[in-house]
């Protein structure tokens, strides 16, 4: 009987095993299903945005929950696509759209590699914006690199049909950066549609641009006028503002080109730059991670000490006349070097390796970079052995402190961090210490020894006075 019953109930157990299984993939393939109705439906709103009217069938509108967001500083760019009408005089209407189609894809995938939010959209437009939902100070780099390559690749197809006597997509891009208020809208794909004077001014630079060129304000110019060959393209009347000056954005300069005739696609010299002016944000969200993780007690390796070891890199890595490639090694090594302590104390720049293995692969730092800066994050472990200049550096920084005026106090925020964690020691015998630290410390690098070496002897002696007998 016994075995009867076990036999049962082991055939349901295997029937809802079996069930749930089959609930799982049921939940799995109408999970799949949504996505791809969310995914047809976007691309046909899209479709509808630069098709004319009269060739459209009714649409279909999907809201979910709305909320909107102000951000300071967003470049949005802004296309205007003509040609539908001539071009469907040349093949079936339906076939035109397949065409617009691929190429939006196209642009898709371009908005997507350089870090940019499509736009829900109304009208004859395609719109997208660098600086959302993530906020970063690269945005007007970002959408000019993205133009360049859209009308490059539009311009290439041109080409192609011309030579087959066929009319082709017209576009004209407008470039702004300024504030705006963007609606998020969606509940698993998030969609943004953006408003106010920046969309309009961007807008306005597409009507004022000749048919294939990118028209940027003056706004966007002043941010991207170093690495790019620009134009002056006139002023257009702007509400409130007065006269606002345009430019033309012809392509990189030559000296940041991997094709110095085409002057479109990025060489290492133009990421390096890019990337130093990205340490901004990187920094940012460093420190805001130090500052909510790092533990209470820490009151010297703090993100302040952080910040002053960064700036020490900047400062001694540019009197040693490293390049910019060596300094933005130095500024990342400094800005990780004790983030390990979010981890633990002992080994914290082991561990401050391992948080920078993780994080500096989705800030597009190479392998061989994340390997250098892991070296110089381990060089800062004491007692100090710097092999390499940039070593040397990096140990000069982390101790900038000890030919300060304001050695003392940081010295004792050292002496508050011991005793929050457990270590009995007092003040006197402290100060000691600190002077036999001092006396057997040195400076690596010719900038730091003229900065700081004869600031430490004047902190040698200032402790010497404090300590009793």
């Amino acid at each position: 009987m016994n075995g009867t019953k076990e036999e049962e109930l082991v055939y349901r157990a295997a029937n809802l095993l079996r069930e749930n299984l089959e609930l799982k993939n049921q939940i799995k393939e109408l999970s799949e299903q949504y996505d791809k109705v969310l995914k047809d439906n976007e691309r046909y709103e899209k479709l509808l945005s630069v098709v004319p009217k009269e060739y459209l069938p009714q649409g279909v509108n999907m809201e979910f929950g709305q909320r909107s967001i102000r951000f300071k500083m967003v470049t949005v760019m802004y296309m205007d696509i003509r040609g539908f009408k001539t071009i469907s005089n040349d093949k079936d209407p339906s076939n035109a759209i397949d065409e617009l189609d691929q190429i939006l894809f196209h642009f898709d995938e371009i908005a997507e590699k350089y870090n940019l939010q499509k736009i829900k959209t109304i009208g004859d437009a395609y719109m997208c914006a660098g600086g959302l939902p993530n906020k970063n100070i690269t945005n007007p780099i970002d959408v000019v690199l993205a133009a360049l390559e859209m009308s490059d690749y539009l311009e290439n197809l041109k080409i192609k049909y011309e030579k087959n006597d066929k009319n082709f997509w017209e576009l004209r891009i407008g470039i702004h950066t300024g504030s705006v208020t963007a609606t998020q809208s969606g509940r698993k794909n998030i969609s943004y549609d953006i408003k106010g004077e920046t969309v309009n001014i961007a807008t306005r630079m597409a009507s004022a641009a000749d048919t294939g060129k990118i028209n940027a304000s003056v706004y966007t110019y002043e941010s991207i006028k170093e690495y790019f060959l620009t134009e002056y393209n006139g002023t257009i009347p702007v509400k409130y503002q007065g006269d606002l000056e345009m430019y033309y954005i012809r392509r990189l300069k030559l000296a940041y080109s991997v094709n110095r005739k085409i002057g479109r696609y990025p060489n290492e010299i133009f990421q390096v730059k890019y990337a130093l002016r990205q340490f901004t944000d990187l920094q940012e969200t460093i420190l805001d991670k130090l500052e909510k993780e790092l533990p209470s007690f820490l009151h010297y390796h703090n993100y302040k000490h952080t910040i002053d070891v960064v700036n020490q890199a900047e400062l001694i890595g540019y009197g040693e006349g490293v390049d910019d490639q060596d300094i933005l090694l130095l500024k990342t090594a400094a800005l990780f070097h004790d983030s390990g302590h979010i981890i633990g104390y002992d080994n914290h720049e082991f561990f401050g390796t391992q948080i920078a293995r993780e994080i500096l692969p989705k800030w597009k730092y190479t392998q061989e970079q994340i390997e250098r800066i892991c070296k110089l994050i381990m060089a800062t472990k004491l007692p100090p052995n710097p092999q390499t200049l940039l070593e040397k550096i990096m140990c000069d920084a982390d101790l900038d402190y000890l030919g300060r005026s304001d050695f003392i106090p940081v010295s004792n925020s050292l002496y508050d961090e011991l005793r929050a964690q457990g270590k009995e020691i007092d003040i006197n015998t402290w100060n000691k210490q600190q002077v036999k630290f001092l006396t057997g410390h040195q400076y690596f690098t010719n900038t730091a020894i003229r900065l700081r070496e004869v600031g430490k002897e004047k902190q040698i002696e200032r402790l010497k006075k404090l300590i009793e007998e």
